[in-house]
């Protein structure tokens, strides 16, 4: 426990920079990570330490517990755990302090637990690594009990960790995290890759084991809904450095620094006008746009309200003068099933996983559509079938009234139709060739579905570059030296290199810090706009969802549950899991 009189943790002038090589001779440099800072965290506290990626978040959580690379980096200033000193202490007492005194949990949970071991004898290590005189029925009732605390049942204690979905390998971080009780919990982006109803049972557990034990919480985050959510005070970094710290009540609501306010701005809630520009760090004050207005409004038509599995009634979208305009893509009866999973028995045939189960949607020309719904809902599969990527089971897929079923089989087919269709995917690094620079990759599209010359397509990168919010000097580069953001962008561009009709959009911000998803969905908007774009948004975000389409379908369980325009999905949902979605999200 905490010494007596001494708060949870207090960090004084804390310093850490990384040495990097640089010459052939060994010569090296350090880069500074974290400046001179200061704070405390009491007892039953949570402090929110705030800020975007590259800030020094995690290097600051990491340095409590003395995980970093000693050799590697240099750490100065004071870390006391209960009034332990952390900074220069030796591995024996680092060891003592870890788990028991001071834990943490991490954002990646399947990375952090070992593939090969049950997550019971995994719970039950931990509690003996600091009970040594705990005998094995002990420490697995300890793991047991542990389990029960975070609504794990019991039997699940001899499952392995990829047998658990996102959500239950968090509860399990944290169960390993809290069975020494200890006084300090570090909780690093805990909920970051969560669906929002996950997120919310996942923040409601840790504030009650909290109030229990009276543990204090440094809680790394880059989103400001989880600060508000859970934290006391709020300390917000930028570069390495304190920009501000104070209750977290009043700096989400009168912040004195400008990046404060911008970094809370820059996240859309449920009462952010639609459609408005964000603002961000680099234009905390954005000029005032108005509103997109509804796609129905602008073409003359309002679209039918569906509930269930209803099929569209029609044409979308009717024009001023009455002549109907067909969809420019849609699925009707849409099923798609994989095989099942897991050892094949002699007699015993395994049904298939139906991902999605005869849906039926369709997109207007010009119009965004957002597709709602949790991880496993099917949201990524009816995305792929649109882009010619996955072969559906069942059921039509049209594009400009064109039957597209058979694309992910037909090379021809999918080439053809990749002229007019593109996807933008939610992880920039791993859809972008890390062998090919940027000029290479965003020409690629104009080499396969064009006959311009080199010249021709370099003008065109440059062109689409500059669209998109970068320079020609970048065209040489390769994408490991960008940022996720400037990742993100480099996809954007390549997808509207051939100019295409439907643009889908796969949980394209859903990895990015908040100013930088501000970036990004100010630039589709103005995009979308300029090239009179058609969308299919996917995503798990609704505030995000709300902000950015017209018109919205709710899946769950590879079921369309409510569609709607966004006015009428948010505002007077039919649904009681669309109900659900919008209270769980912060």
């Amino acid at each position: 426990m905490a010494e007596s009189g001494h708060p949870a943790l207090r960090v004084s002038d804390l310093s850490v920079s990384f040495t990097r090589a640089h010459d052939a001779h060994g010569g090296a440099d350090a880069v500074p990570a974290v400046r001179e800072l200061t704070f405390e965290v009491a007892p039953g506290e949570v402090l929110g330490l705030v800020g975007e990626s590259g800030s020094g978040k995690s290097t600051v959580g990491l340095a409590v517990l003395g995980l970093h690379d000693a050799a590697r980096t240099r750490v100065t200033g004071s870390i006391q755990v209960g009034g332990t000193e952390i900074v220069g202490a030796s591995e024996k007492r680092l060891c003592a302090v870890r788990g028991s005194r001071a834990a943490m949990v991490f954002q990646d949970a399947l990375a952090a637990l070992s593939p090969f071991h049950t997550v019971g004898a995994q719970l039950a290590e931990a509690y003996r690594l600091h009970h040594p005189g705990a005998g094995r029925a002990a420490a697995r009732e300890r793991a047991s009990e542990m389990l029960e605390r975070v609504a794990i049942p019991v039997a699940r204690a001899r499952d392995y960790p990829h047998q658990f979905s996102g959500g239950m390998r968090q509860r399990v971080m944290i169960a390993m995290a809290l069975v020494n009780s200890p006084d300090l919990l570090i909780a690093d982006e805990p909920t970051t890759a969560l669906d929002a109803r996950v997120q919310r049972q996942v923040l409601r557990l840790l504030d009650e084991l909290r109030r229990e034990h009276g543990t204090a919480v440094l809680l790394v985050t880059h989103d400001v809904g989880v600060v508000a959510e859970m934290a006391d005070r709020m300390l917000v970094l930028r570069g390495g450095r304190e920009v501000e710290q104070g209750p977290a009540e009043k700096l989400l609501t009168a912040a004195s620094e400008p990046y404060t306010r911008a970094l809370i701005g820059a996240a859309p809630t449920l009462r952010t006008e639609p459609g408005t520009r964000l603002p961000t760090v680099d234009d905390p004050d954005p000029a005032p746009a108005p509103a997109r207005a509804p796609f129905a409004r602008r073409d003359g038509a309002t679209p039918a309200r569906r509930s269930g599995r209803e099929e569209p009634a029609g044409p979308t979208t009717v024009p001023a003068a009455g002549k109907p305009v067909p969809p420019i893509a849609e699925v009707r009866g849409l099923r798609v099933e994989f095989p099942a999973r897991g050892p094949r028995l002699p007699g015993l045939r395994r049904p298939p996983l139906q991902a999605v189960r005869g849906i039926s949607l369709a997109i207007a020309p010009g119009e965004t559509l957002g597709l709602v719904g949790e991880s496993g809902s099917g949201k990524s599969t009816t995305a792929r079938v649109l882009a010619g990527l996955q072969r559906p089971t069942a059921g039509t897929v049209r594009f400009d009234g064109r039957d597209i079923s058979a694309a992910a089989r037909s090379t021809a087919l999918r080439r053809e139709l990749s002229r007019e269709v593109q996807l933008v995917f939610q992880d920039p690094y791993a859809s972008l060739n890390p062998r090919r620079t940027v000029e290479q990759i965003v020409t690629m599209p104009l080499q396969v579905h064009t006959r311009q010359g080199a010249a021709e397509r370099r003008e065109r990168a440059v062109w689409l570059l500059e669209r998109v919010g970068l320079r020609a000097e970048h065209l040489g580069r390769y994408p490991h030296e960008f940022s996720g953001g400037q990742r993100q962008r480099v996809g954007i561009a390549r997808a509207l290199a051939v100019e295409p009709r439907l643009l889908i959009a796969d949980e394209p911000v859903s990895a990015l810090d908040v100013s930088v998803q501000a970036q990004v969905l100010n630039l589709l908007m103005d995009l979308r706009e300029e090239f009179g774009l058609s969308l299919l948004f996917v995503s798990h975000d609704l505030a995000v969802v709300r902000h950015f389409c017209d018109r919205i379908a709710v899946l769950r369980g590879g079921e369309i549950v409510e569609t709607g325009t966004r006015d009428e999905v948010f505002d007077q949902p039919s649904h009681d899991y669309t109900r659900e979605l919008l209270a769980a999200t912060l």
